[in-house]
């Protein structure tokens, strides 16, 4: 590692491949003999241009984007995506379905209670948000066939991971994929839209990546009080530009798929997630309850990996992540809302760091076991 990093194990703004920062660092201040850093250059210039257009054509190869899809680079994270949804979607239809699993598909759905009318197909908050409904067992309303499904595929607070892309039959569906875009394979052409911010698995914060189905970049679903720079149409029209964007961004976020075709593409990360998120979870299983992790086995995370410490002993965890420190382990906290620890393992995250973790827990449990 460079001299003096850590082991971020934060969930956003998360910490990102060294090789792709260190080609950033080299081209910072004179980018490929411009005379100017890529932050100093007009988005309209050629040698911009450029850049977008490969980060777009990047993303387009490693998922295998149909051509008719339309990738938006939009300012702003997932959260603002939460009202741009129901805003574009909706059309005539107020209705709008939302498999809410956690605490950001509940947001999600709240958003849309503002222009429309949401109805949670199922709500797994009773169980703290720890499950996943089989899909047979959702109340989809589908004799007042609602405009769009809506689900988040990785629940970066409460540690569920859908393992299947849900079957809602003719409905558009809708995926904020911002916790695990880019980690495993995904068929694109069973969504209407999906959207992920960046700074997970794919660049600083600043933009949410939109793949949209063309049905809904014409403007006919459009609400008529879309603002202007939440419309897809107008996204989609104006290449992503239609006022100055989150160009340093977009720009990483480029060098960070040029990084992951190098290494393998999507099929790399997902087998890094695999390895890293079983080393991990075998020994919170393998710990004898001195360790837990409250979600159901069926839907655990590769992502974010919460954990509580003897039963939620707060004093033992704040010991945990106060001597996780001393071996640069850091952000190991839990979500302010859930308490407990959690470890992100997203794509920057290098297997060695979460060896290094298995290491440390491995040694805490042997020290505190009671």
């Amino acid at each position: 590692m460079a001299e003096g990093r850590i082991y971020n194990f934060s969930a956003g703004p998360s910490q990102m491949p060294l090789e792709v920062l260190e080609e950033v660092q080299r081209e910072l201040v004179n980018y490929k003999g411009t005379g100017m850093s890529v932050m100093e250059m007009s988005h309209r210039s050629k040698e911009y241009m450029a850049i977008a257009a490969q980060a777009e054509k990047d993303l387009r190869d490693i998922y295998g984007i149909p051509g008719d899809y339309k990738v938006m680079f939009a300012q702003g994270g997932a959260t603002l995506q939460f009202s741009s949804v129901p805003l574009n979607m909706l059309g005539s239809n107020p209705k709008a379905d939302y498999i809410v699993t956690g605490q950001w598909s509940d947001k999600a759905s709240k958003e849309c209670k503002k222009y429309g009318v949401p109805n949670n197909v199922c709500d797994t908050k009773a169980t703290k948000y720890t499950t996943i409904p089989e899909n047979s067992t959702w109340k989809l309303d589908k004799e007042a066939a609602p405009a769009d499904v809506h689900y988040c595929d990785n629940e970066t607070v409460n540690g569920v991971e859908f393992g299947f892309c849900p079957d809602v039959g003719e409905v558009p569906l809708v995926a904020d994929m911002s916790s695990n875009f880019v980690s495993r394979p995904i068929d694109v052409s069973k969504h209407a839209y999906i959207y992920a911010g960046a700074q997970k698995n794919l660049g600083p914060a600043g933009i949410s990546i939109g793949i949209l189905h063309p049905k809904f970049a014409d403007g006919s679903k459009e609400l008529k009080i879309c603002p202007t720079y939440c419309s897809f149409k107008t996204m989609a029209d104006n290449g992503s530009m239609y006022n100055t964007p989150a160009s340093f961004t977009w720009y990483v976020i480029g060098e960070y798929l040029k990084y992951t075709k190098k290494v393998g593409g999507v099929q790399y990360w997902a087998e890094q997630s695999d390895k890293k998120s079983g080393l991990i979870y075998s020994i919170i299983d393998g710990s004898d309850g001195f360790y837990q992790c409250p979600v159901d086995k069926k839907c655990r995370s590769r992502m974010n990996v919460p954990f509580t410490i003897s039963g939620g002993d707060e004093a033992l965890e704040k010991k945990f992540l106060d001597e996780a420190k001393k071996v640069k382990l850091f952000t190991l906290a839990g979500h302010r809302s859930v308490g407990g620890c959690r470890a992100s393992l997203y794509n920057g995250m290098p297997l060695e760091g979460v060896e290094k973790l298995g290491e440390f827990m491995k040694s805490f449990l042997d020290e505190n076991r009671k």
